[in-house]
């Protein structure tokens, strides 16, 4: 029987990261037609939960580089899916730049042959974007989180990685978006523009399946970058729409400007800043197709077709917090 192929994944337990594990235990035993197994390493400072399709755990902390010492030891390919998302740039660059930059040293120097690195389109920072290519406007990354994935991005790129930029990712486990949208409502009690604003957004299983068939080396070779939302941006008011038919966000009536949203945000002490707002109330779409051809893998038929499963966990979510 052939040599198993170990798999290096970091995020393992956060909302991107646990559905490409899980995508990678469903589909372990269908890998191959002559059953190479699959090994599935997961990097991080805390142990996945029993069941999670992990078989092996390294202790290890981006924002300790020394902890990382030998975790692609062995390893075919690295998953690199954990980031630092806040408002502490020193905490953000740790992790998204010097973290990111140690693990792919070690990536190296054990020959992994196959890396894939999780970014984000936020990159390009403030919009409007209307179907561009990547890199086709310079990125302006505006936030600490975003600045320092995009300087990340240089050693992932520097070792070989295929670089993806998703751009809103919707399911369960999504503890940024949808609770975002509903303080926006909340405080704005209307409709921004009419909720005209075309996203680029996936749903977060077909991102998981996207980037599994890279891992196992369908599609393009390193040193990449690619969007990677669904090839068909949403439009803001079918999103709201969506989730306001599923119980998860309230109904709203009427319509208000942009400057008067903002107006009411500033008003009411809303928690979403002004730059978090522009990303869904101004056109942020990115050409997407082209990741999804070039893997061979089908981009499903978007990321509203998923919120009837999704919407008990982000009724509970929401109730929480």
């Amino acid at each position: 029987m052939a040599e198993p192929q170990r798999l290096v994944i970091t995020g393992s337990t956060g909302f991107i990261g646990s559905a490409v594990l899980a995508e990678l235990s469903r589909i372990r035993d269908e890998v191959e037609p002559g059953g190479r197994r699959l090994l599935l390493r997961a990097v991080g400072r805390t142990a996945p939960e029993p069941g999670s399709g992990a078989d092996e755990w390294c202790p290890g902390d981006l924002s300790d580089p020394g902890s990382l010492r030998g975790s692609c030891e062995g390893a075919d390919v690295l998953l690199h899916l954990a980031s630092r998302i806040g408002s502490d740039e020193r905490e953000c660059a740790a992790v998204n730049i010097d973290g990111t930059g140690a693990l792919m040293a070690q990536a190296r120097e054990a020959g992994v042959r196959r890396i894939v690195h999780l970014s984000t389109s936020a990159v390009y920072g403030r919009g409007p974007h209307q179907g561009i290519g990547v890199d086709a406007v310079v990125p302006a990354p505006v936030s600490p989180a975003s600045r320092t994935r995009l300087a990340g991005e240089g050693p992932a790129l520097a070792a070989g990685a295929v670089v993806l930029r998703p751009g809103l990712v919707i399911g369960a486990g999504d503890r940024w978006l949808v609770p975002a949208l509903d303080r926006l409502l909340a405080a704005t009690g209307a409709l921004w523009d009419g909720g005209r604003a075309l996203l680029s957004a996936v749903a977060v299983r077909d991102l998981a399946r996207l980037i599994v068939r890279l891992a196992l080396g369908h599609g393009p070779a390193g040193g990449t970058v690619w969007h990677a939302s669904h090839p068909v941006p949403v439009r803001a008011a079918d999103l709201i729409g969506a989730l306001t038919e599923r119980g998860v966000l309230p109904p709203v009536d009427g319509e208000l400007s942009e400057a008067e949203c903002l107006e009411r945000m500033a008003a009411s002490g809303c928690r979403v800043g002004p730059s978090q707002f522009k990303l869904v109330a101004q056109d942020h779409w990115y050409d997407s197709a082209a990741i999804w051809d070039a893997a061979d893998c089908p981009p499903g038929p978007g990321p509203l077709a998923g919120l009837d499963e999704a919407a008990p966990w982000y009724r509970e979510h929401l109730a929480r917090v």
